[in-house]
């Protein structure tokens, strides 16, 4: 008999479902028993870049249009960062923290945004495609840790682009006079306390910015540039405004003598403190680098606009710190509303507070445009890589931008922000980005130190582990992680002012310091990145991995329990869907060799 008419028509001789793992129920059984086999096949499967910017790019069909230039990213960086976040952390860390040192605060911060900053432009710049971290972490550490880390970022920006877009409705009634909670939101009984109070304002901002980053990037970019320009102009005065009428007085003498005094009133550790605190202001600049895929010129845009929305956005949040800090004693400043509390009991000058309201409702338009503008293009490339849909993957041909994307985590923002308050959806932020920056980080140095995979579009982790550097470059990174943990640790638990804790510390920096060169001496560096790479390597990304690993330390435990939750969930759908969707995509292309070349990229 032929051995042909045995088998049935959902499979073909090698045993590989024809119409793949989800074209039927049995064929899906079929697919879960193969589970470990598959998980071991791609689990750790790391694609080539030339893949990442060809094969993978071209299944969106339409490439996106490259018509973004450094302004357009300053621009969208500048955007992204100075939202409504600065007019609330500023003062919390001053009051708790910090004191007038708040302005040190913000420049150590500001340089810690700028190392990872670094990281990200050198991957940006080698591999210009929409996908962001998701992309990095698949070319060096595999598929898994790639989804892991992206899906939990996903999360990350649709929690956090709802609760920003409540604030809205809260800052807009404040620059009108209007009590916006409860006069905008409509109350809905039968519904549990914090889901209760439907907010119409926040679901239309949402849908209008979709509508805006559906129909093109360059328009959207030109209303972010407008948008931007007026919300720094509403910064600057209220800058000048709190040089004018601060005093000098107040940068040293607190306005009870019984509380510490002096420009750094609770030490070094209160600098550290609240740097740990303002830093949450900076996020946003990593959504840039999911542009890499429509810049004209990746090589001069992306170091220009990244790193300098960066720089300008350090400048402009110490200058508002110190006006701040002018205006009133440390222990005399509003930790909700530092700045329109300020100005809010003076006579004659109340006015000031509904300027900052309007400032910050429009800090917070040009925020979530970036932010929606970035999610999108994250799940568009994940889409791409085979592990969910790939309707999600598809860019419009005449609007060239990733429609379906966009609309759906719109939407699904929307849905979010309607019912949701704002405090449930903030103790669900944060975390996820601050993963992300130190797996990127680390990328970065396992990328210089090991050789990537070249010649086919995937290399395994058996493969990658017998190259040159694999294990010492490992070892180095889990061996900084531990260091940098430790050195948490100690900051947090050890008693304050105790010198076990110095020397703790001075231990583990030392440990640090030691590593690092040992790492540098010892281990040569094979791969260099032609156009733009990261000075000071491994310096620089050590720095980002340290830092990153100390604010991590810095949150609470609301935020290890959401990003347990969600890492879990996030196994889950990989390990029922995604393996098998990207097995599937794999099995595929085999079948289409073809390289897709893009022209419109101009070194």
């Amino acid at each position: 008999m032929d051995k042909g008419a045995l088998m049935t028509p959902e499979s073909d001789q090698s045993g590989r479902d024809v119409g793949g793992s989800f074209s039927s129920l049995r064929s899906y059984g079929r697919a879960l028993s193969q589970t470990p086999r598959r998980l071991a096949r791609r689990a750790c499967a790391a694609t080539a870049p030339e893949e990442e910017m060809s094969r993978v790019r071209a299944r969106s069909g339409a490439p996106m249009a490259r018509a973004l230039r450094w302004p357009d990213l300053v621009g969208l960086g500048l955007g992204g960062m100075v939202g409504a976040g600065v007019f609330v952390t500023t003062g919390r860390a001053t009051r708790l923290y910090a004191g007038p040192g708040v302005v040190v605060s913000y420049a150590i911060a500001g340089l810690c945004a700028l190392l990872s900053a670094f990281c990200y432009t050198e991957f940006a710049v080698d591999m210009p495609v929409a996908g962001g971290a998701f992309s990095y972490l698949r070319v060096t550490f595999g598929e898994f840790a790639a989804f892991l880390t992206g899906a939990n970022l996903i999360m990350e920006y649709v929690f956090s682009n709802a609760a920003v877009a409540r604030s809205f409705t809260a800052y807009m009634g404040t620059a009108v006079g209007v009590d916006a909670p409860s006069k905008w939101r409509i109350a809905v009984p039968g519904l549990p306390n914090g889901f209760n109070e439907v907010d119409l304002v926040a679901v239309g901002v949402i849908l209008l910015i979709s509508v805006c980053i559906c129909y093109s990037t360059k328009e959207s970019s030109k209303v972010n540039m407008v948008l931007t320009a007026v919300h720094v102009a509403f910064i600057l005065f209220i800058i000048v405004m709190g040089f004018w009428r601060g005093d000098v007085r107040n940068l040293t003498h607190p306005a009870d003598p019984a509380h510490p005094g002096g420009f750094f009133p609770n030490g070094v550790g209160g600098v550290f403190s609240g740097a740990a605190m303002v830093y949450l202001s900076y996020i946003g600049y990593d959504a840039v680098s999911t542009m890499a895929e429509e810049v004209e010129r990746p090589a001069r845009d992306i170091p220009i606009g990244v790193s300098g929305s960066v720089v300008i956005v350090t400048v402009l949040y110490c200058l508002m710190a110190a006006s701040m800090s002018m205006l009133l004693p440390y222990d005399a400043i509003d930790k909700e509303a530092p700045f329109s509390g300020a100005f809010r009991g003076s006579d004659g000058w109340g006015w000031v507070s509904n300027v900052i309201g309007a400032g910050a409702s429009l800090g917070i338009l040009t925020s979530l445009m970036v932010a929606m503008l970035g999610q999108a293009r994250y799940l568009c490339v994940i889409g791409r890589s085979g592990v969910m849909p790939a309707w999600l993957a598809k860019v419009h041909p005449k609007t060239a931008t990733p429609v379906n994307a966009s609309a759906f985590l719109g939407l699904l923002t929307a849905a979010l922000a309607l019912f949701t308050e704002l405090d449930i959806l903030l103790n669900l932020v944060c975390i996820g980005t601050l993963f992300v920056f130190y797996m990127v980080s680390n990328a970065v140095v396992y990328r210089r130190y090991v050789v990537g995979p070249t010649g086919s579009s995937t290399a395994t982790s058996e493969a990658r582990d017998r190259q040159p550097g694999a294990w010492p470059t490992l070892a180095f990174l889990l061996a900084f992680s531990l260091i940098a943990l430790s050195f948490t640790l100690v900051w947090k638990l050890a008693p304050e002012g105790g010198r076990t804790r110095v020397g703790l510390l001075s231990a583990c920096g030392a440990a640090a310091v030691a590593t690092v060169g040992a790492f540098q001496a010892l281990v040569p560096q094979v791969h260099t990145p032609e156009l733009w790479g990261v000075p000071g390597m491994p310096w620089v990304p050590a720095a980002s991995v340290f830092l990153n690993v100390f604010l991590l330390g810095s949150l609470d435990r609301p935020s290890y329990v959401r990003f347990g939750f969600f890492s879990a969930a996030a196994v889950l759908v990989y390990v029922l869907y995604s393996v098998h969707a990207s097995y599937d995509a794999e099995e595929s292309s085999t079948l289409d060799g073809a390289k897709v070349q893009d022209e419109a990229c101009r070194v």
